[in-house]
């Protein structure tokens, strides 16, 4: 039997389903990939990372959440050439979460956030979102963790502009706090052949001007792009707390946030 007050989704009965609808709770959806991440992480970097995020918050703000299962696949196909990565295509992709957020929307939650661990999906949870709020009666919004704490990320990070973007001193810190294990601290090494240019470069904390993806294989021979051999696992904690604070500080504000009546002007 679930635990009263539990707030992972699919660990509730239906009927304890009802009294969630009841409580107003916030959907929270955590979706990355599984791709490669260099020779010194794992494939599941994007999902595990952003799963524990997004249960670390959960755990602050446990009687606003609802914590569903996590969409583990996603659009990467610019990372097929490395071996074990899977992508999906764009418009399955959208549409697949167009259906989770009306099935939400059909049991009554009225609050759905999209939260992203990897960064090629962005475009596409928003085009969701958008949409999704369009179609139902919910308001759904749509970002990429790191998107709420950027201030963190530039405060612990010792990478120049352009160096915090794969397997890199950001996400190899999160996984060496959370997951020490799963880091091959010998394989770590350091790369980033990209073109150098005013309008076009990855960074997790500051882009490029500009909107575009090349084959990764095309600029990176490891699967990296940065500098994993800078991550600690203090790095990483401090970057878990940051984030954790702000996504549970974010259902809450968006738990109370009100549902506006339209007015059509025609």
């Amino acid at each position: 039997m679930a635990e009263v007050g539990s707030y992972y989704y699919d660990k509730l009965s239906w009927p304890e389903m009802k009294e969630a609808v009841a409580q107003r709770r916030v959907i929270v959806l955590p979706v990355g990939s599984t791709e490669q991440h260099g020779p010194h992480l794992p494939l599941d970097v994007d999902n595990f990372l952003c799963q524990s995020v997004c249960e670390g918050a959960a755990r602050l703000a446990p009687d606003d959440v609802l914590l569903m299962p996590p969409l583990s696949y996603g659009f990467n196909w610019h990372h097929i050439d490395f071996p074990g990565t899977i992508g999906i295509a764009w418009d399955n992709y959208v549409r697949f979460l167009l259906d989770i957020v009306r099935s939400v929307a059909h049991h009554g939650f009225r609050k759905v956030l999209i939260v992203n661990g990897h960064g090629s999906n962005r475009p596409l949870i928003e085009v969701a979102a958008r949409q999704a709020t369009m179609d139902n009666e919910v308001i759904c919004a749509a970002f990429t963790y790191f998107e709420i704490a950027k201030e963190a990320v530039g405060r612990v990070r010792e990478s120049p502009r352009g160096w915090v973007a794969h397997a890199d001193e950001i996400e190899t810190s999160l996984y060496l706090y959370l997951r020490p294990e799963g880091v091959r601290t010998e394989l770590a090494e350091a790369e980033n052949n990209m073109l150098p240019s005013e309008f076009w470069w990855q960074d997790l904390q500051e882009g490029g001007r500009i909107g575009m993806m090349e084959w990764w294989s095309t600029f990176s021979h490891t699967g990296v792009l940065g500098d994993p051999t800078l991550a600690s696992a203090e790095k990483g904690e401090a970057l878990y707390r940051a984030v954790t604070e702000e996504l549970a500080k974010l259902i809450r504000e968006f738990k109370e946030r009100p549902i506006r009546p339209r007015e059509d002007h025609h």
